[in-house]
């Protein structure tokens, strides 16, 4: 996608093959700013401390992160180290572990002395495999929005989407947010509700930004804010992300999906899912249950960063002091409130049977 009417992606290697870059997500919207990663100590603390964020991205990113290890040291141990580091980044995201676990099988049987080149090779194959995924979601997904303009015609679409599942949150096109690029570039008067997405504010600082950048109409409001305007008809439409779905269909998404659902299922408005199939973990069924929720600090939720009317960018706290904070990070919906799960092989219902539809190959494993 573009910045400033250039194209970038959003984790990418120079011309040497080695320098990994990123683009600084902690930054924007005010700054756009680009960092190196030398080291995997570096991939770890871009995941952590959110630089990268968005389940396909943190895979990639994870995935730098162990060339970057092996570049430093391509012992057996050291591979089972840098793998152990990077799972504890971050709980929720799937992605996480199936790209370390697409590097180990990549890796482990490589003679020492061609396992760096092995593991930048099976990186960037990563990187470009998630750019294509996420195309054919895309084109999946642009059906669906095709259907409701055919269904109003001469009228503008309203999609709505929560969190930030956009290009900024994969290598490249985005899950969620795909669609909708496909639909404005197929020239579809398509507009997007975008949620600003407390406490981090995703939605209002990245999804935002993202979408300006490529000329999609689009109108931040508030969390609270989508229910009334599925009531009151101005929303045809939501389609989401998530960092891991059950083989039941169940969904963990940013924190605030489920009430979204809750209101689309109240209000007849169809409620889907954009992700690539990596995203899904075949060993759970339960996602309320057995999907680990991320807890971040608290200060997430007491202070807020922005601009202040000098143009610095400052952080102040919008709460009570000395009053504690929880900060649950995702929560999980249940299939039976999602219409559709949009993957790079089609669209399916949220059930066992509408994934192993489209993967059949999941009913050997």
């Amino acid at each position: 996608m573009k910045v400033n009417g250039v194209h970038y992606r959003s984790i990418w290697v120079e011309a040497d093959g080695r320098s990994v870059r990123i683009i600084d997500q902690t930054r924007l919207p005010h700054d756009f700013v680009v960092i190196g990663i030398e080291t995997l100590e570096d991939a770890a603390r871009a995941i952590e401390t959110m630089q990268v964020r968005g389940a396909p991205l943190i895979g990639a990113t994870a995935a730098y992160g162990m060339a970057l290890a092996l570049a430093s040291d391509a012992s057996d141990d050291a591979l089972e180290e840098a793998a152990l580091r990077l799972r504890r980044t971050r709980p929720t995201a799937i992605n996480l572990h199936w790209a370390i676990d697409e590097m180990l099988g990549a890796i482990r049987n490589q003679p020492r002395e061609d396992r760096v080149e092995a593991a930048f090779t099976k990186a960037a194959a990563l990187c470009d495999a998630d750019v294509e995924t996420n195309r054919q979601i895309g084109q999946h997904g642009l059906k669906l929005i095709r259907r409701a303009a055919d269904a109003k015609p001469g009228q503008r679409i309203n999609v709505l989407t929560h969190c930030n599942a956009g290009w900024i949150a994969t290598v490249d096109w985005g899950t969620a947010l795909a669609p909708i690029y496909m639909a404005h570039e197929a020239g579809l008067d398509v507009h997007v509700w975008v949620d600003e997405t407390r406490p981090r504010n995703q939605g209002a600082a990245l999804t935002a930004w993202e979408l300006g950048q490529h000329g999609v109409p689009h109108t931040i409001i508030a969390d609270n804010t989508g229910g009334h305007l599925m009531q009151h008809g101005m929303v045809d439409l939501a389609i989401v992300g998530t960092d891991r779905t059950t083989a039941q269909g169940d969904v963990a998404n940013k924190i605030g999906t489920y009430l979204k659902a809750l209101a689309a299922k109240d209000n007849d408005v169809a409620f889907y899912v954009a992700l690539p199939s990596s995203t899904i973990d075949w060993t759970i069924a339960d996602g309320v249950r057995d999907i680990p929720i991320e807890q971040r600090s608290g200060e997430e939720v007491t202070h807020m960063t922005g601009r202040s009317a000098n143009g610095e960018i400052v952080t102040v706290q919008i709460s009570a002091p000395g009053s504690p904070a929880a900060n649950y990070g995702f929560d999980v919906t249940p299939a039976r409130l999602v219409s559709g799960l949009i993957t790079e092989r089609g669209v399916c219902d949220a059930s066992r049977e509408g994934l192993l539809g489209l993967f059949p190959e999941r009913r050997e494993a």
